[in-house]
């Protein structure tokens, strides 16, 4: 009897601990879909490949691929045209920059140099239709060759290089020829960087897409069924993908045909996204946004530490509370208010802020990064100047607390209730 309630014990631990293992390689594939094998969760990536596989292509339609080199999780964005996302600090630029540096690194021998990087990208810079888009590159200043090693470090970071001697400083300093850094290219790794359904280099000339726009949708355009089966499963798939993906889900940002999918379904959707990885349901009337208290598994931490958190927090209460006075859609403030209310905040929350933050005229900076935090957020939106706060704004609210008596059975008074 003792063995089996012992066995029982242990049967519990190891369902709890397969769960919690699994939990935490969803989490990690979906902040760094491109993992390398020293990366901390790589190992319980391996161990769960199979259930990830089956889970990622169930609700999401994404292609896992797990070697012993690495994992590849093939996400692919539902909004093509949000440039709230991305890689830190990138611009177009630098975009540009870490495509050419993939494109020198594929006909690169096993190890390469920054500095032989940086004069064969430089050929590949010269080409004439990049040119005719405004691109240059010409590593003659310290900012061009700081551009190069942050495309570098991004590169080290996701296990598509590895370092083995040198100092990326002393190439952005130019410091002589003894100013560079020794990588091993790793093939696999760099392999899986583009993250397409059709490699771009597929097209022919004469019927290859014009713009921008159609070339990214010819990038990741997926083959859907023609069947009502079908139809639903592409719905299913590009819901998960923006609930795992972006802060919140609108209702009104959707088409009728996928609003009243969702209506029926963000219940159960939720609630299997939620199990997976720890994220937290609330559903409004508005739509549905998946949280994650621990903060971890966002780009945009709210709330965070530092400045520019603090004052963000504040600028989202203050929006918040100016709409619980009155309808969403009519609160409309301009940025210029925004600055005005955090120059009143300076005097009593100053002291925590950094120096420079307490500086005259300082609060229109610090204006538009908290705003530009909660656009990523997709709590505000921002057109020409003007702000109007969005519902899911409304849990950074600080309602009045209201206070009831409770009574017990006897009628003397309990305890104070909020």
């Amino acid at each position: 009897m003792k063995t089996g309630v012992g066995s029982l014990g242990i049967g519990e631990l190891q369902q709890r601990h397969q769960r919690d293992e699994f939990r935490a390689a969803v989490r990690a594939l979906l902040m760094q879909p491109l993992m390398g094998p020293t990366h901390d969760d790589f190992p319980a990536v391996r161990r769960q490949a199979d259930r990830l596989r089956d889970w990622f292509a169930r609700e999401t339609g994404w292609i896992l691929h797990v070697e012993r080199e690495g994992a590849r999780l093939y996400k692919r964005p539902t909004d093509l045209e949000d440039a709230t996302r991305g890689l830190p600090e990138y611009d177009r630029r630098r975009y540009a920059l870490l495509c050419l540096a993939c494109a020198v690194l594929e006909r690169a021998d096993p190890q390469i140099t920054l500095r032989v990087l940086g004069e064969r990208l430089l050929l590949l810079a010269a080409e004439p239709g990049l040119a005719a888009g405004g691109f240059t590159f010409t590593l003659g200043a310290a900012a061009e060759r700081r551009d190069l090693v942050m495309v570098c470090r991004t590169l080290l970071r996701l296990g598509v290089l590895q370092r083995v001697a040198g100092d990326e400083e002393s190439f952005v300093a130019g410091d002589g020829a003894q100013a560079d850094a020794l990588y091993d290219v790793q093939r696999r790794a760099l392999a899986g960087m583009l993250a397409a359904v059709r490699g771009p280099s597929t097209w022919r000339a004469d019927d290859a897409p014009a713009t921008l726009a159609e070339r990214l949708s010819a990038l990741v355009a997926e083959h859907v069924p023609d069947s009502d089966e079908g139809r639903r499963m592409a719905l299913r798939h590009w819901l998960s993908r923006r609930l795992l993906d972006d802060p919140v889900i609108y209702a009104e940002s959707l088409d009728p045909e996928t609003q009243a999918y969702f209506a029926n379904q963000r219940g159960a959707m939720a609630a299997r996204l939620c199990e997976a990885t720890g994220l937290v349901a609330e559903q409004r009337a508005e739509g549905l946004a998946l949280t994650d208290e621990a903060g971890a598994l966002t780009d945009v931490a709210m709330p965070a530490e530092g400045t520019e958190a603090h004052v963000t927090l504040l600028v989202a209460e203050y929006l918040a509370q100016l709409a619980r006075r009155q309808a969403w859609s009519a609160v409309v403030v301009s940025e210029d208010d925004i600055a005005a209310f955090l120059r009143d905040a300076r005097e009593r929350y100053g002291r925590y802020w950094r120096k420079s933050a307490r500086e005259p005229g300082a609060e229109t900076e610090l204006a538009g990064i908290a705003l530009d935090r909660l656009h990523k957020l997709q709590l505000v939106v921002r057109e020409n100047a003007q702000v109007r706060p969005r519902p899911a704004l409304a849990r950074f609210s600080l309602a009045d607390a209201d206070i009831r008596v409770s009574r017990s059975r006897s009628g003397n008074s309990g305890g104070l209730l909020f």
